[in-house]
């Protein structure tokens, strides 16, 4: 399963260099806004996972706008990617609550680290209770040690956490990781967790 991302960059070259990255790491991209309004658009049709959100683009509103809009009325998460990191801009930019805020430049795996982070806090953020295997077709395949691993990991639990809580070795945990990776046709942490927010 793939995590979609809407790119709202107004610089192509940028934005480019951003849908590269993403589709070298199997991202979807939802879209590209060099706008305010069409970044609206896109966030109306497409339903993104997540927004890398550029703080000065074209039109009527700016990249902290948008994000408000998306935190009040979406209610994805979002990271800025953007060149200001004054203190004015930032102060503005904190009481949005964003996932992650990236300082242009940057390399490519700041990106793919961002939304990996930002796909699992908000996952555990807006999901607290992990829902029953049996609710879910995309864990039924699961064994029940898999499962209890998975949960874990839908906690927040690193792989010594999760060998602490279940009394298992390191090396069972990662057996187990990959597992449920090759079961659920993911590739990381975030995206076992996005196919079980998806699939609610």
């Amino acid at each position: 399963m793939s995590i979609s991302v809407l790119i709202v960059e107004d610089e192509p070259i940028i934005a480019s260099d951003i849908e590269m990255t993403l589709k070298a790491h199997d991202y979807t991209i939802a879209g590209i806004a060099y706008s305010s309004t069409k970044a609206i658009d896109l966030l109306h049709r497409f339903s993104p996972d997540v927004v890398l959100l550029d703080i000065a683009i074209q039109g009527d509103k700016d990249g902290i706008e948008i994000a408000t809009i998306i935190k009040d009325k979406y209610k994805i998460p979002f990271i800025y990617v953007t060149s200001y990191a004054d203190t004015n801009t930032l102060e503005r930019a904190k009481l949005t609550l964003p996932y992650g805020y990236i300082v242009k430049p940057f390399k490519d795996r700041d990106i793919i680290s961002a939304i990996e982070m930002a796909v699992y806090r908000y996952a555990i953020d807006h999901n607290p209770q992990m829902p029953a295997a049996e609710l879910i077709p995309a864990l039924t395949p699961l064994t029940q040690s898999e499962y209890l691993v998975l949960q874990c990991i839908w906690e927040g639990s690193t792989n010594q956490m999760v060998s602490d809580k279940l009394n298992i070795s390191i090396n069972t945990v990662k057996t187990h990781l990959k597992n449920i990776f090759s079961k659920l046709d993911v590739r990381s942490r975030s995206e076992a967790v996005a196919v079980i927010r998806n699939s609610r």
